[in-house]
């Protein structure tokens, strides 16, 4: 971004600076007004011809020899590039990747997306359902330019993921999550410890193609590590054995499920008058209809279903499934 902006503003100051040397060499060499050594200047590097304002001797004859002849060459050289950048388009994308920039600055809690492959299309699409920002790291730029025409609207970097200072201009120190889904496991486990050095609080979800590699990206950072083919498997296995359940669960993580919302409310996040009491003072104080489906304890087990004389302790988490509605009724209460 520095280096397209210092191409584009380099005729401007070129020409600035021979116009400034005129007005120096005038005012000190024939000791000229300011606005008449700019006009002697002016006259000088546009070549108009039109007669002198200050009388000229010797040394200033000299000087306006060498200022037409550099001015001469430095005027064609800031018309030619200003004529380039239009006709080739850099100053239309030049406005376009500092919209883009100022857009990543105002990105905050966000989502770091790295690969739009079949795996970060689909959680994109998850994403953009639940109105989480994100932005896209991608490296093939024909694949954006694809999706870009077929009318997705995506927030997007193009290069690689496993470059630091591309994952810091996607604003990894401000981000909430990391997903990584590209198809080389070598790839993510860089990804990952990258994100993680830069990092230390930000959730990492990737990808893995081979068993393997699990421990590893657990090693080296990855909250979660997903393998895509082995859950196709049991998820179409797990349609034969239990279809209903299956689908509904399809239904609240997918697209269509936009409305019914799942959200996790810490033991931090509760008021001081719930704060130490059960499950059922909870979800009846100012209720909304929303309803606990589990609790996660300090140690990271999980109860389902608990009872309602459960005590919520610090550490707890508990697991609430209603509409977006009444979630965020739900929220405004707390809050």
């Amino acid at each position: 971004m520095r280096k397209s902006t210092f191409r584009l503003i380099q005729p401007f100051i070129v020409l600035h600076v021979i116009i400034i040397v005129g007005i120096v060499g005038y005012m000190s060499i024939e000791s000229a007004s300011f606005i008449d050594a700019l006009f002697m200047t002016t006259i000088s590097i546009t070549t108009v011809g039109y007669g002198e304002v200050v009388p000229l001797s010797e040394s200033g004859k000299w000087f306006t020899i060498f200022l037409l002849i550099t001015s001469w060459g430095t005027f064609a050289f800031a018309i030619t590039r200003i004529t380039q950048f239009v006709v080739s388009g850099e100053i239309n994308q030049y406005f376009k990747t500092k919209k883009l920039m100022k857009n990543i600055a105002e990105l905050n809690n966000h989502v770091i997306l790295c690969g739009y492959g079949r795996n970060g299309h689909q959680a994109a699409q998850i994403l953009k359902a639940h109105k989480v920002p994100f932005i896209v790291i991608e490296k093939d730029v024909e694949l954006i330019q694809r999706k870009l025409k077929e009318g997705e609207d995506i927030l997007h970097l193009e290069g690689d993921s496993t470059d630091d200072d591309l994952l810091r201009l996607a604003g990894v120190e401000r981000a909430r999550a990391l997903i990584t889904t590209l198809p080389v496991d070598a790839q993510n486990v860089f990804i990952v410890l990258s994100a993680r050095s830069l990092n230390h609080n930000i959730q990492i979800i990737s990808r893995a193609s081979e068993a393997a590699t699990v421990p590893k990206l657990k090693k080296a950072g990855a909250n979660n590590v997903i393998m895509p083919d082995r859950i196709g498997g049991t998820h179409m296995a797990t349609l034969v054995t239990k279809p209903d359940v299956v689908e509904f669960i399809d239904f609240l993580s997918g697209e269509q499920g936009h409305s019914i919302h799942m959200e996790s409310l810490a033991y931090e996040d509760l008021p001081e008058i719930l704060k130490g009491k059960s499950l059922g003072d909870i979800e009846n104080w100012n209720r909304t209809g929303v309803n606990c489906i589990g609790i996660k304890d300090p140690e990271g087990r999980f109860l389902i279903n608990p009872s309602d004389d459960t005590i919520i302790i610090a550490g707890m988490k508990v697991i609430m499934l209603g509409t977006r509605h009444q979630i965020m009724q739900m929220k405004g209460n707390f809050s």
